[in-house]
């Protein structure tokens, strides 16, 4: 099948692990034939959103990929928010997909797909959803005007052609019935995952052994991950602290990703504790490596993507729990934290870490998320009915 991967609801990162990337990925190493549609904006230095100019290329993935610009008709600023673009049915012509797949759906020229669609009933649509209460909506104007009437209204009206809309978080799913009233039939979760396109999890055992080395840290050592984008809702801070405060040598702490500005200062001193080995920035196939090296993922704060990627890697984990943020619990491979501080932290670490029957019971679940969260299915899944 053609398959259009349509990314104009928000920023398409080149070479990052987000779902728009892998998704596209697996379908093309599935057989069919891919191409992306996407918008102008991105990450200037890993850190804060910009934008580049129009272009066609192809990904490192072997993907075409065609970057529309934005009208020039109406100011950047509020153009940017509306999304509306130049170029969308031109592509869609050249292209001539069976299936579109919308990443967001939650811009103004979705009418210039609905118009090429309504047409051509054979072409099957599928749209999916990354807003959430945590993320968006976070004010009167931008729920109420921006997503219950500008992007409620492009929702309705591509819904009589969609398949499919998938939540891409059960807070997701939530958010797409009750902001921008999908019908629940049609409305389902379609898991994050990790890319296990060319993962050697044979390998494991070396690469930790590798990894550990490079890090100075022990075999018998006890190895914490975080990292991603570092702000203070991750509350990765608070995580140092503890690190740094803890009076156990056999517990090390990899950090790796990106501070703000407002973080920075912060992360970087806290980091010059001797049990803690901060990484900076790092690709999403090295963050696999790091995760192999690793015996706990802890993530305290807002949720990331490197959520699903941990726990599809079968590491035990613990995270701050959110409502309707409850997929990645595989019924003991996890712990989740209804408050952070320092104590509670600690508390949950220590427990983990001095228990032995209760982390091997946390690693054996832990197994279990291989299969759940792999790309490679949730690929199949998202086009299948």
């Amino acid at each position: 099948m053609r398959i259009l991967h349509c990314c104009l609801a928000n920023f398409y990162i080149d070479n990052y692990g987000y779902q728009e990337n892998v998704l596209s990925k697996m379908h093309k190493l599935q057989g069919h034939d891919v191409a992306i549609l996407a918008s102008t904006e991105i990450f200037i230095d890993n850190a804060k959103l910009g934008y580049t100019k129009p272009s066609s290329y192809v990904t490192n993935d072997g993907i075409p990929i065609t970057r529309i610009p934005y009208v020039s008709w109406l100011p950047h600023s509020i153009v940017k928010k509306l999304r509306i673009y130049k170029g969308i049915k031109k592509t869609l012509l050249a292209f001539n997909p069976d299936v579109i797949f919308i990443h967001g759906g939650t811009f103004v020229s979705i009418s210039d797909i609905i118009g090429y669609v309504k047409n051509r009933p054979n072409v099957k649509v599928y749209v999916d959803g990354h807003a959430d209460y945590i993320n968006s909506a976070s004010n009167w104007v931008s729920k109420n005007i921006l997503h219950k009437i500008i992007y409620r209204w492009g929702i309705q009206r591509i819904e009589p052609y969609t398949r499919r809309f998938y939540g891409t978080l059960p807070l997701r799913v939530s958010f797409l019935k009750e902001i921008y009233g999908t019908p629940s039939h049609k409305t389902e979760l379609l898991l994050l995952g990790i890319d296990d396109s060319n993962i050697k999890f044979e390998e494991k055992e070396d690469i930790r052994k590798k990894k550990r080395r490079e890090l100075s840290v022990k075999e018998d050592e006890f190895v914490i991950i975080t990292g991603g984008k570092i702000d203070r809702r991750k509350n990765i801070h608070i995580l140092l602290k503890v690190i740094s405060e803890l009076k156990v040598n056999d517990i090390k702490l990899i950090v790796f990703g990106d501070s703000n500005k407002e973080m920075e200062d912060e992360i970087n001193l806290l980091s010059k504790n001797a049990n803690i080995r901060n990484i900076g920035w790092i690709l999403p196939d090295q963050a696999v490596d790091y995760i192999f090296a690793s015996d706990l993922a802890c993530f305290p704060g807002t949720h990331s993507v490197l959520w699903e990627q941990a726990v599809g890697l079968g590491l035990p984990a613990i995270f701050k729990r959110w409502a309707g943020i409850d997929h990645i619990d595989l019924n003991g491979n996890c712990i989740l934290l209804d408050e952070i501080n320092e104590d509670i932290l600690k508390n949950a670490i220590l427990n983990i870490f001095e228990d032995k029957l209760l982390f091997n019971n946390m690693k054996k679940t832990a197994e279990d998320g291989k299969k759940k969260f792999s790309y490679y299915e949730i690929a199949k899944k998202a086009i299948e009915s």
